[in-house]
């Protein structure tokens, strides 16, 4: 008997067993159907699943949008105590999360999270990430409640090896903490198990967009491919279009995400920027009043319009945006730091500060949040030095050295951009130097890694210091001048100036404020423009924001100055001073071509099309192949290469011709390695120094960044004579890199030859702040230049600094007593 028993509880758990396996294979099966977009068919077997699919269906009614009728079935798994139970409790919680139900939403999570701290061990693998989807919610407002959720999905990943959720939460987690790496880790291994998973394929493309991959695109349009009903898909693809300033594009995708879920504030912000960007005050409100249906306090809607606006370089709108969403959720740990962030930008930097220290005591795992506050710390030891319209802060051994050429030439740069542009900022504007290039990309997006020079938030700029790069790598007058360049467009268009036409703008400034700055044709960029690889004016921002290669962005800034360059000869600056008002009083750029241009902007393409072929038509026919494809190569390439070939086999007179037809077939070339530079060489090593000097003008007056050549031009000016003459390519050379002492010694011996004592003081003040090896002379050498411009007392007083330190300094007391001479009556 007692056998019988036995067998028949064996048989009685064995068919629970199975019969709750059955159960799983159909939510898993229900869950594959809503991962492909078959809501349709996924929500029609739930519905014939009985209580067991319940959890299940509830969860669909959530993708769909239809909340209360999803909060019911929620309810009912819970109270009949069904299969998915638990994923019911966490999708509960979730659930008055998402409808401001703060409260509500905690109490559910803390149960659930409770019950498994008791008993968890035994749970299932769904189990395990209902849990961990409770304590995601607790670490909102609690840290460590984080590695508890991680702990959990690593459990449910453990307990089965296919196990989808979990790895797709445990790196949703890994993102959100910016770790990046990991989170890619564990996408990846979803990928391999389900190739072309819709939500794995998105969080790729949410990693490669933290990364600045240019291949986020293709895997969110892949993620959206693969499940047309992904909405977060959507309202990413909505985001990019908004960040190109698509907006018609941006709203498209946010009605496609609506469709599917018509209470999703994230596309319901989506459709709002839009509108709000395009002027539609009407579609706005419609659309903040959704949104607020869902949720009466919608914090995440303002800090999704913060996050744009700043992203659209509307640091004031941003900062509204987010003191509304801190007023509506003040421990959001996103809205604090969107709104801190954006008052540094404006230069309020104790407000900022203090809202990000908000932000990080709430959630210590903040990377971005961290960076910022060391950073600020940094800036505390940095010097201020307030001049004329500017505010310059810069690390304190290098604050005076950057600013005796820096403020100067801001000043003129302020003079004139605004007789240029009508307009005038308010001062003082911020301009701040980083010594260290990852301190500068922190200032800028919270992180290491960013690629520009600088940056301009209207009247706080940001760049990198001459030291933060290599020698060569900048030119840190032409940078200086772009980024102030954005703050007068930027101003007179009240920040609404498309980025194509500010980064235009900047560009073709550098090129107007001096011949060698600023961006100039390559063969490189002549090939892609040939081959069709460069974008039009009408689609040219996403030649910024979504490039789809590594040099597009770079070609995209040249070629958007071309654009700025042509409108200007055709119909004057009034034009374009005309066309930044235009977009600030928020005109579309297809309004704001016909109005001030008399073209539609398809019209338009086809004019700037014409005109760039026509402008370098001899370049651009020798770059083309025999078939007419763009390609690294023809003419003007096989000259080079025939010159180089020749001038390694030491026959001078046959590679001085190849270079001389290289430079005949793209005379505006002045990169490293261009005709001019050789036949400078040839010339100079013959003795023709006359030549030489005429060839490598060339490069000087074209190349920014062509130190060697800057060099060279003095060396061959001071050989004929003309001294005068070499101080003009040395002072190209401190805009290079100030930190040559030897530079700054013989501008300042050749400006005092030619009685310029005032420039001659600088160079010499120069030489001190770069902590020369021999500093008592460098001091003697200040005050012969001090005298020689007749500041007796202020020679005097360095001569007794010097002698101080240096009784028998012989040439010191000989100037000293020379100047005791001089101020007898």
């Amino acid at each position: 008997m007692r056998a019988l028993v036995v067998l028949a509880t064996a048989l009685l758990l064995s068919a629970c067993t199975q019969l709750a396996d059955a159960q799983t294979d159909v939510r898993a099966h229900i869950r594959a159907l809503a991962d492909s977009g078959k809501l349709d068919e996924a929500q029609r077997l739930a519905q014939s699943g009985g209580a067991s699919s319940l959890a299940s269906l509830g969860e669909l009614l959530v993708l769909r949008g239809r909340l209360t009728e999803a909060d019911s079935v929620l309810r009912a798994a819970v109270a009949r105590d069904a299969g998915g139970r638990r994923t019911a409790e966490a999708a509960l919680a979730e659930l008055a999360f998402r409808r401001g139900d703060r409260v509500g939403a905690m109490q559910r999570a803390t149960t659930l999270t409770a019950a498994y701290e008791r008993g968890g061990e035994r749970w299932s693998t769904d189990d395990h990430v209902a849990a961990g989807r409770a304590y995601v919610l607790l670490g909102a407002r609690n840290a460590p409640a984080v590695r508890q959720a991680l702990a959990a999905f690593d459990a449910a990943v453990a307990a089965d090896a296919n196990q989808i959720e979990g790895r797709l939460r445990t790196g949703d987690l890994f993102l959100d903490k910016y770790n990046a790496p990991d989170a890619k880790t564990s996408f990846e291994e979803v990928i391999k198990r389900v190739p072309q998973h819709p939500r794995a394929l998105l969080a790729l493309a949410r990693v490669a967009e933290f990364a600045g991959d240019k291949q986020a695109m293709s895997l969110v349009r892949a993620s959206v491919a693969a499940n047309p009903s992904l909405v977060a898909g959507h309202v990413m693809l909505s985001r990019h279009h908004l960040e190109a300033e698509s907006y018609d594009s941006a709203a498209v995708e946010a009605r496609r995400a609506l469709a599917t879920d018509s209470s999703s504030v994230p596309a319901w912000a989506m459709l709002a920027a839009s509108a709000l960007l395009t002027g539609d005050s009407a579609l706005y409100r419609s659309a903040k009043s959704a949104a607020e249906r869902v949720n009466p306090r919608p914090a995440e809607f303002y800090s999704d319009l913060a996050e744009i606006a700043m992203r659209q370089r509307r640091s004031a709108e941003a900062v509204r945006f987010a003191r509304d969403a801190v007023a509506l959720d003040s421990s959001s740990v996103r809205a604090l730091g969107l709104l801190g962030t954006n008052q540094l930008r404006a230069g309020n930097f104790d407000e900022g500060r203090a809202t990000l220290e908000r932000a990080f005591a709430i959630d210590p795992f903040n990377l971005w949040h961290k960076n910022t506050l060391d950073l600020l710390d940094q800036v505390r030891g940095f010097t201020t030095i307030d001049r004329g319209h500017f505010r310059i802060i810069a690390p304190k051994k290098e604050a005076e050295l950057l600013s005796m050429y820096l403020v100067p030439l801001l000043e003129e740069a302020y003079d004139t951009l605004s007789r240029r542009y009508d307009h005038k900022p308010s001062s003082p504007i911020r301009f701040e130097l980083y010594a260290r290039h990852a301190d500068f990309s922190v200032r800028t997006v919270g992180l290491a890694g960013l690629g520009a020079l600088g940056v301009s938030f209207g009247p706080v700029l940001a760049m990198d210091a001459p030291s933060a790069r290599d020698r060569g790598e900048f030119n840190w007058g032409s940078t200086a001048w772009h980024e102030l360049a954005h703050t007068f467009t930027l101003g007179a268009s009240n920040s609404r100036a498309p980025r194509w036409l500010s980064e235009g703008l900047s560009v073709l400034e550098e090129r107007r404020a001096r011949s060698a700055w600023g961006a100039k044709p390559s063969v490189e960029f002549l090939a892609a423009y040939a081959g069709g690889r460069i974008r039009p004016p009408s689609r040219l921002n996403d030649g910024f924001v979504r490039p789809r290669y590594d040099a597009e962005t770079i070609f995209s800034y040249y070629d958007a100055s071309l654009v700025c360059e042509m409108i200007e000869a055709q119909h004057g600056i009034g034009a374009i001073v005309k066309m930044l008002k235009a977009y600030g009083d928020g005109r579309s750029t297809p309004d704001v071509f016909q109005q001030v241009l008399g073209d539609s902007i398809e019209a338009f393409d086809k004019k700037f099309d014409a005109w760039l072929r026509a402008k370098f038509a001899v370049p651009l026919r020798t770059i083309a192949g025999s078939d007419g494809k763009a390609q690294l190569g023809g003419a003007f390439v096989d000259a080079m290469r025939a010159g180089a070939a020749a001038l390694e086999a030491k026959q001078l007179d046959s590679a001085k011709a190849s270079f001389q037809r290289a430079q005949t077939l793209f005379p505006e070339y002045s990169g490293s390695g261009s005709p001019a530079w050789y036949l400078a060489q040839i010339a100079r090593d013959a003795g023709d120094l006359r030549g030489a000097l005429a060839q490598v003008i060339r490069i000087t007056s074209l190349n920014e960044t062509a130190w060697d050549a800057n060099l060279l031009e003095a060396d061959l000016r001071e050989r004929l004579g003309d001294s005068t003459g070499a101080l003009a390519p040395l002072m190209r050379l401190v805009w290079i890199s100030p930190y040559d002492v030897a530079i700054h010694a013989r501008v300042a011996e050749l400006a005092a030859r030619r009685g310029d004592f005032r420039t001659a003081i600088r160079e010499r003040r120069a030489v001190l702040a770069l902590d020369p090896s021999d500093v008592l002379d460098a001091r003697y050498q200040l005050a012969r230049a001090l005298a020689g411009n007749g500041d007796v007392a202020g020679a005097r007083r360095e001569l007794l600094s010097v002698l101080e330190q240096a009784p028998s300094f012989e040439r010191a007391q000989a100037l000293l007593l020379e100047l005791q001479g001089r101020s007898k009556p």
